[in-house]
């Protein structure tokens, strides 16, 4: 399931990352890469702020749907 659909503080497993080459190398710079370890803090309008690897990145809406878990 994607990440926008992710309970609130809930601790989430990345499964893998969609989208073209540019979008997975911008996600994985920013630390989502499978296997790792990812929490929602916080939804706005759709766009999320979540905990990777122990820093806050906030996110849009269309970018955590990329981001399968």
């Amino acid at each position: 399931m994607p990440l926008t659909l992710a309970a609130l503080g809930e601790e989430n497993i990345i499964k893998r990352i969609g989208g073209n080459a540019e979008v997975r190398t911008h996600l994985q710079n920013l630390g989502f890469v499978p296997g790792g370890k990812v929490t929602v803090v916080n939804s706005m309008g759709g766009n999320l702020i979540v905990n990777v690897k122990g820093a806050r990145v906030a996110i849009s809406k269309e970018m955590a749907q990329k981001i399968m878990i």
